[in-house]
């Protein structure tokens, strides 16, 4: 009775797990699922059940197809294009890219052994004609440029995302790329040297450029220099004629006082020598009878008796 009783309820167990995978399937959080009856998809499973599994028939009535929706990365070969000033450039980029929509993404990729090796197969096409569409409006400099940050560069690398996204959607693969950017630039060996010749003659142009202003700016502060400083010698020599005028014009004033009386005269400028002689403390040995020196035993007799005149 007991054995009868342990084979009934092992029965039942594997008929409760024959009818679980028969009818109910589970999606993990990093997949997404797409169910198709008799062969053709009706819904799309985007979100994993809360801790419940999904509802189906079984097979052949209804059949599940699981996709992970993970990010998925891959890099395209290097491929060449043709620059806005003709020149080759190999470029390859780097791509990050996931499924949105199982629905669609199954009839186009579902025929294939590997869904996501095909899908990036796709993709890699898609992409050779984006990055050709792209570079071929810009030149060359926009990709080797040094002096503008990097701007020109992210903005072919957004030019060429923003193509692609387009070129996905409009053929309704069920998949967006998420990122994309350059992995490799690299010129054919026998252009190489024509960019650098080219680059070096553009950064002599700059170079002289340069030059000639700073030569400009130089010559102009140099003649700021000597306008200025003609001025201040103009102003200088307008000052110092004037200063002169009015001495000559003060000494002639004296000179008439000088000639009506001579003797003063010659006083004045003996006194004034022998001032200038003493006006440090110093030791004289002198002979009284050479002037001025002889204005130290009193003044002349000669302005005495005018004086007294």
């Amino acid at each position: 009775m007991k054995r009868n009783t342990f084979t009934l309820i092992v029965g039942a167990l594997l008929l409760l797990i024959a009818f679980a995978l028969l009818f109910t399937f589970q999606v993990r959080k990093s997949e997404v699922a797409v169910v198709t009856t008799f062969g053709k998809p009706t819904r799309e499973i985007l979100q994993p059940g809360n801790y419940l599994p999904y509802a189906k028939w079984p097979w052949p009535i209804e059949k599940v197809y699981k996709f992970d929706q993970r990010v998925q990365n891959f890099e395209d070969k290097l491929t060449e294009g043709l620059t806005r000033d003709s020149f080759n450039l190999l470029t390859s980029v780097y791509v990050g890219w996931k499924i949105t929509e199982p629905k669609a993404f199954f009839p186009k990729f579902a025929g294939s052994a590997e869904p996501i090796a095909e899908a990036e197969r796709v993709l890699e096409r898609l992409l050779g004609n984006a990055k050709s569409a792209v570079i071929g409006n810009h030149p060359l400099s926009d990709f080797v440029n040094a002096s503008d940050n990097g701007t020109n560069f992210l903005s072919i690398e957004n030019q060429i995302l923003t193509t692609v996204q387009g070129m996905v959607r409009a053929e309704n693969y069920g998949l967006d790329v998420e990122f994309l950017g350059f992995k490799k630039l690299q010129l054919p060996e026998n252009v190489t040297q024509n960019v650098f010749e080219r680059m070096q003659s553009e950064r002599k142009v700059l170079a002289d450029r340069s030059q000639f202003e700073g030569e400009a700016e130089a010559q102009k502060i140099r003649s700021d220099a000597d306008r200025k400083a003609a001025e201040m010698l103009a102003n200088a020599e307008g000052k110092a004629t004037e200063i002169r005028g009015a001495a000559e014009a003060e000494a002639a004033k004296s000179l008439a006082v000088f000639q009506q009386n001579p003797e003063l005269a010659n006083f004045i400028f003996q006194l004034n020598a022998l001032q200038d002689s003493l006006k440090e403390r110093s030791t004289l040995i002198i002979d009284p009878r050479t002037p001025p020196m002889g204005l130290l035993l009193g003044p002349p007799a000669t302005l005495l008796n005018n004086s007294k005149r």
